[in-house]
Parts: C-alpha cells; structure tokens; sequence
C-alpha cells in the first residue's frame, strides 16, 4: 500500500511524539505502589523518627504509603548504596544525612560516589550540633571554653558518636578554627552518662539527643553550631559569634537513583516540600531540634557539593581515617 506523503508525515509525528507522551503517563501515574524509604540507621534513632514523620506525610501528598526501611551498617553505606543500586523508578529512596556527606572521602574504597551517584531530590531539615559541656567544668561561656582550652591543651576530652561521625567532625572543625587541642573518645553506645560524670568534658552533640540533658541541668550548653540562634535553645549563641564561618549540622534530606525521571523528582520534592509548609510537621520537627529547609533539587544538590568539600578538608586536617 502506497502512503500519501501527508500520512506518511503524520505517523512520523506520531511516532516521535510516542515516547514523550508514554514518558509524561508514568511521571503523572507516579506512584502507581508502594514507595519504600531506606534509612541506615537503627530503628528509634533520631534519623529513624525523622524518616518515619516525613514518610507518614508523604504518604498523604502522594496517595500510596511510603515503607520506612531500616538498614543501619557501615556507617549508613549499606543503605546508600543499596539505593544507588536499586531501580531508577522512584520506588526506593534514601533518607540522605550528613554522614554520606562525611562518608565521600572519609572511606577511600567505596563502591559508589555519594554526590554523584545519587540525586538529590530535597532536603529536610538542618539538625545543628550543640556545644555542651560537663556542669564540673568551669567554663560559663565559648569565649572562656576556648581560653580554658589553650591553657589546657591535651587535658580536655572531647566524646563522639564514633570516628568520622556528624559530632566528630563538628568538634574537629571546632578545633581547626579555634587553635585549640581536645582529646577525641570515641563511643559505641551513650557518651552521655561519661559526660554527666565529668570523665568526658564536652562534646558536639546533636539537639534531638542531648535536649533532656539540657533542660535538667545536667549538661551545659556553650553555643549551637548553626549560622543562626535556634528556637529551642534561644538564649544559646551560636559558634559563629565567637568564630566567624563555623557551621556544623547535621541534616536530613531524599535521595534517589542517579537516573530517575526529573518529573519523580520534582513529584517528589513537591510532596516533601508541602510537608514543610504544614505547620503540624514543623512543630513536630521542632520538638526534635529540627529546623526545616525546603530546597529545590538543584540547590539540594549545590548544598551537597559544599558539605562534602567542607567535610574533606576537616577528614584532611584531622587526618581522620574510617575504622
């Protein structure tokens, strides 16, 4: 059968306008199941509450549940890597934090690239790390903490969650920037009791962990590691106003496979966004120290490239090497 020119143009058009179109169906039937959220840490950790918040309110915006998945190992590696593996479809995310940000140079032979291999979708929250110290010690103020410390070099010991950890390497950039030397301990389970008792005098501790202690007196908080004064610790200076350019949060956000459809992760981003709008869930957030941080993917992705810079240059100094 012999096709007219006109016909012939016609399904041309259409057959190049096919793949467009079936791509536009999926992005608008996204998602058609269950969205599963991966988070690498244990279940009833503060990432975990966090994840499980966001998950419960994704699932409105979006129609279909969002599964919060615990894969705690390697420092959350399992779990990062486990998305960058997965398919590119939007069904398996990443509750992202600042430790795969920490993670990118700190381990030298890992399988995959965290800034490249995954693509930011959006970020949560800022969870800032709080400078606090044992009631026995007599520093009162950051100013009188630093001087302290230089007359004391050597002698003050500094607790974290473990090497290469979100209150590691806060303290570590704490200590590049104020010229001072604190004797780093590593802990596996609480510092907190070692801190009450004075055996470890100050550490760089998230908000969500520390905030009782606070409130009962039985730690001392010196300032906040945010650029900005926070709202559940108002009257706390932030490092900052004693150490100009310091900033050390941790932070939350979603990642996804590197190839996922834009028009996921702009579904995506849209549903996490929304949630941050809603006053409920910042009241919840707040509660847990958090301060939400609406981005779009591409500023997301910006905010990632400068935490994992920052964070090489103190894994260099430090010389900090996994374990």
């Amino acid at each position: 059968m012999k096709l007219s020119r006109r016909t012939f143009l016609s399904l041309a058009t259409s057959a190049i306008a096919l793949p467009a179109s079936s791509r536009l169906a999926l992005a608008q039937a996204y998602p058609a199941r269950p969205v599963h959220l991966l988070v690498g840490f244990a279940a009833g950790s503060a990432s975990d509450i966090i994840a499980r918040l966001l998950a419960q309110k994704m699932s409105e915006q979006l129609g279909q549940p969002v599964v919060v998945e615990n894969r705690p190992g390697a420092a959350t590696n399992l779990a990062a890597e486990a998305v960058v593996r997965a398919p590119a479809d939007g069904y398996m995310l990443l509750l992202a934090t600042s430790t795969n940000a920490v993670n990118t140079t700190l381990y030298q032979h890992l399988s995959f690239n965290f800034s490249t291999d995954i693509a930011p979708v959006a970020l949560i929250d800022l969870v800032p790390y709080v400078l606090e110290v044992t009631p026995s010690l007599p520093a009162k103020t950051l100013p009188e903490f630093i001087a302290y410390a230089k007359a004391n070099p050597g002698k003050i010991n500094m607790a974290s969650n473990g090497v290469g950890s979100g209150p590691h390497v806060a303290g570590e950039l704490f200590k590049m920037m104020a010229g001072v030397d604190l004797v780093h301990v590593p802990y596996t389970g609480n510092p907190y009791s070692d801190m009450i008792g004075g055996q470890v005098q100050v550490m760089f501790s998230p908000i969500p962990a520390s905030i009782g202690y606070v409130r009962s007196g039985q730690l001392r908080p010196l300032a906040v590691g945010s650029t900005a004064r926070i709202a559940v610790l108002p009257e706390v200076p932030t490092v900052a106003e004693f150490l100009p350019g310091y900033d050390a949060s941790g932070w939350h956000g979603i990642g996804a496979p590197k190839a996922v459809s834009p028009d996921i992760v702009e579904s995506l981003n849209k549903a996490v966004n929304a949630d941050l709008a809603d006053s409920a869930f910042k009241a919840k957030l707040a509660d847990l120290g958090g301060v939400p941080a609406p981005m779009t993917p591409k500023e997301f992705g910006e905010f990632i490239a400068e935490e994992t810079e920052k964070w090489a240059k103190v894994n260099t100094f430090a010389n900090i090497k996994a374990e």
